[in-house]
């Protein structure tokens, strides 16, 4: 029985089958019955402010002196659920759905309600508060030092939802559903939070787990399913887990039978195109689309378009409002249900939060947007979609005049009366759409990109969006204006938030330490901030402990980690980065620069093949950053992934045009020649070709650097390999690596280098040689061994030339015997040359 009143609960709406029953046995059921009736018409103002409801709250109108509304409320529902709970749980679950849409349609989709908070609690109530009764709601909803958006229109439903749904769930057993509420209610509630709550996401883990376990449930109620699926990708994604997203997305996309897919097709995008060309769209198929398929009468029917937010057309001279396709009827998109415009605008915003921000990622963005605004059925999606266009139009000349109409409109139609609170929540729980404040907020961004700083500044004043009001008045060059407005509000009432923000514009201590005093010590952004100074007045012993204070408060701070990390290394502390480090990339898997900084910290620990795992990672999420992959490189080779770094040197030099790293291949080169074991246990010989082939690129980029061409040599055996092609190869490179490093000036006035030169050229002499001797060809042994003559007498005569003492007429002590040595190399080449010209005549 209670099951089957609690799914259409859940979907929002009766079917004509269930509204006979329904009218039959379930409407005038003693306790629930009224309150499930004036729910299911969308009369939650009279479900609130029902007999039994205020008689529930009230009750006799006493209460302790002093008691906090939140602990009265627990005990008031408490109290009457033990009286008789198997009948009054669909009573209470009525009251907590009405709260819910009645919080939803205050803050988010209109039109306006007001509740006297007077009409519903008792006086003595409100008159025993140590604080006011606004204020006394706020505090009991602020969570993990993150405070309530000060303007939130009737925050004490949210409070009486959470009380009944978090405080009391355990009374309601029997309600299979109410997980799903309690999923809705932590969304609603973490929206009107400063930043991310801990508690908000282990009790939505914990209800998504609840409500998986009822797997017949939702093997039974497919459209349910998809919401439940959506609202699960919502949550997971406002909270950085990325992976869980992923899953549920994929399977509400499963469950609705579409193939969503980017594709091109031939269109037309402006007034004066005159040949068609290949356009992005949005391809959308529904399995197991019929020529007779017909709606689900468990899907809600649309709205009419009247009672929609107006879509504004483009109505520019050369851009077409939307694509002119050469054959839309190919890609022509089936009637959507309210669940698969849900799971497309899903899709699309799994999309948007997995890719960076980027021109090719707003053309498929607006690919999503095109397509859902192309069947406008409900509100909640709708205006969801209107806004994230409006987001990624306000950058283009060509639409910012349309961006900026259609937020007002938005706003606007906040107010409107003519759509019912009924049609405006239909699919809205698994949307998502932006709250009031938060369009108005985008309403005056566009203001101040478009230079109306002045108009922007008066909605950030209305909606007391502070911060923003300083960073008007900055912008407008009234430095002291920042000052004053905040001291003024101030006067009125002292918050921390306010004290932070005064901290900010004057960067003074005291005012953070005031915040952190008045707001019990639970305030993480006095903390935050106050860290933040320290960290521009470079003083990072008190920057960390002030930045772990404020994480002691609320964990789910991304840039706090990142910025506590950066400390540490600052005072040398790598095991404190590391661990800063890995919760940042915990929360936010794609954020290169942490992994990146992750990996320094573990190479300082001497932990390289952590290192290496975490530098993976960041190319995984950055792929030209030529940082990264210097790190990357240093690291592969210091562990022995020869593989791994051969690629990694391709990448920087398809970077960085110069670049090179001598020490980096004279371990690669030896590691082959040597054929040494990788990290994998694999010989590194089997890398050899790809060893030669970057040699191959990088001595043509650096055709003047003697080393490179060293190595080049070395890798061919040096002369001294089996394989005659090998050995000319090296007499090459060996010739190339002299000749470049006796061009270099310098050398030969230091006695040290000049040795170091006359070695390697005995090398060259003496490998080519070898070489000559074995060479068929007498002509091109010949050649070679001129050419290598030339150069090693030349090479003496400099050494005669600037390294004779002028008194005894001898050679430098050091060099005795290395010009020695290559006297009697040049008399043996010179033999070798004449016994070949006898042999070839």
């Amino acid at each position: 029985m209670q099951l089957d009143v609690e799914i259409p609960v859940l979907r929002g709406f009766l079917t004509p089958s269930e509204a006979t029953e329904w009218k039959q046995n379930v409407f005038n059921t003693a306790e629930s019955g009224p309150l499930l009736e004036s729910l299911m018409e969308g009369d939650f103002e009279a479900v609130l402010l029902s007999p039994q409801v205020l008689d529930l709250l009230t009750g006799d109108g006493s209460c302790s002196e002093g008691e906090d509304i939140e602990a009265y409320l627990e005990k008031r529902v408490l109290q009457y659920l033990d009286d008789d709970h198997t009948k009054r749980e669909l009573a209470v679950m009525a009251l907590a759905v009405s709260c819910l849409h009645m919080f939803a349609q205050s803050n988010w989709t209109g039109p306006p309600l007001s509740i006297h908070i007077s009409d519903v609690l008792p006086q003595a109530l409100l008159s025993s508060q140590p604080q006011t009764v606004v204020e006394a709601i706020h505090s009991s909803l602020l969570l993990d030092g993150e405070s309530v958006y000060s303007l939130v229109a009737n925050p004490l439903l949210l409070l009486l939802a959470r009380v009944i749904l978090t405080k009391c769930s355990s009374k309601m057993d029997s309600l299979q559903l109410l997980p799903c509420w309690t999923l809705r209610y932590v969304s609603l509630h973490q929206q009107i939070l400063e930043s991310r709550s801990p508690q908000l996401l282990d009790l939505a883990q914990s209800s998504i787990d609840k409500v998986l376990k009822c797997q017949s449930l939702l093997s039974e109620q497919r459209n349910l399913a998809i919401h439940f699926h959506l609202e699960c990708v919502y949550t997971f994604l406002t909270y950085y887990e990325y992976q869980p997203a992923k899953e549920h997305i994929k399977k509400a996309q499963e469950l609705s039978g579409l193939t969503i897919n980017m594709t091109g097709a031939l269109g037309k995008r402006t007034h004066f195109q005159q040949k068609y060309l290949a356009q992005l769209i949005l391809e959308v198929k529904r399995e197991q689309d019929q020529p007779g398929w017909v709606a689900d009468e468990l899907s809600p029917t649309p709205t009419p378009q009247a009672s929609l937010p107006k879509d504004y057309a483009l109505g520019d001279e050369t851009r077409l409002d939307k694509i002119n396709l050469a054959e839309p009827d190919q890609y022509e998109l089936p009637d959507l249900s309210a669940e698969e415009q849900a799971v497309i605008l899903g899709i699309c915003t799994d999309f948007q939060k997995n890719n960076p921000v980027h021109k090719l990622t707003e053309e498929e963005l607006l690919a999503f947007t095109s397509c859902i605004l192309s069947q406008p059925k409900f509100w909640a999606v709708e205006v969801t979609a209107l806004c994230l266009r409006t987001k990624l139009e306000k950058g283009n000349s060509r639409c910012v005049e349309r961006a900026m109409m259609q937020t007002q409109a938005t706003v606007d139609h906040f107010k409107d009366k003519n759509c019912p609170i009924t049609e405006r929540l239909k699919g809205f729980y698994s949307c998502q759409a932006p709250p009031r404040w938060d369009v108005q907020k985008q309403l005056a961004s566009l203001l101040t990109d478009l230079g109306c700083t002045s108009s922007s500044l008066l909605i950030y004043e209305k909606l007391e969006l502070w911060e923003d009001v300083v960073i008007c008045y900055e912008r407008l060059g009234q430095h002291g204006k920042s000052e004053e407005i905040v001291r003024r509000e101030l006067e009125k009432k002292e918050k921390p938030s306010l004290y932070c923000l005064l901290g900010d514009i004057l960067r003074d201590h005291q005012y953070y330490d005031r915040a952190w005093e008045l707001s019990g010590r639970r305030s993480a952004r006095a903390m935050r901030s106050k860290a933040l100074l320290h960290l521009r007045s470079k003083e990072f012993q008190q920057c960390v402990y002030c930045f772990e204070q404020s994480l002691k408060i609320n964990t789910m701070q991304l840039g706090v980690w990142f910025s506590l990390g950066c400390a540490y290394f600052a005072l040398e502390g790598y095991e404190g980065a590391a661990k800063a480090f890995q919760r940042c990339v915990g929360l936010e898997p794609d954020n290169a620069e942490a992994w990146n900084n992750l990996s320094t910290a573990h190479i300082r620990l001497q932990k390289k093949d952590k290192a290496f795992c975490t530098l993976r990672e960041a190319l995984k999420c950055n792929y030209e950053q030529w940082q990264i992959w210097e790190n990357f490189l240093v690291v592969s080779t210091d562990i022995g992934e020869f593989a791994e770094a051969i690629k990694a040197y391709h990448r920087l030099m398809d970077l960085r045009e110069n670049y090179k790293d001598i020490q980096i291949l004279q371990i690669l080169v030896r590691a082959v020649v040597e054929n040494l074991t990788d990290r994998q246990g694999v010989q590194a010989e089997t890398l050899r070709s790809k060893l030669k082939e970057l040699l191959g690129r990088i001595s043509s980029r650096h055709s003047t650097d003697c080393e490179i061409w060293q190595q080049y040599a070395l890798l061919y055996g040096d002369g001294h390999s089996a394989n005659p092609d090998d050995n000319e190869k090296a007499i090459q490179f060996l010739s190339k690596a002299h000749r470049c490093k006796v061009q270099v000036g310098g050398w030969d006035k230091e006695p040290d280098l000049f040795k170091e030169v006359i070695k390697r050229a005995i090398n060259m002499g003496e490998v080519t040689m070898s070489c000559c001797k074995k060479k068929s060809n007498p002509t091109e042994a010949l050649q070679m061994l001129s050419s290598t003559r030339l150069s090693l007498k030349s090479l003496a005569t400099k050494a005669k030339q600037t390294h004779t003492d002028v008194a005894t007429g001898q050679i430098h002590a050091e060099l005795q015997d290395g010009v020695a040595a290559l006297e009697q190399l040049i008399t043996e080449l010179q033999e070798l040359s004449g016994k070949l010209r006898d042999q070839s005549q």
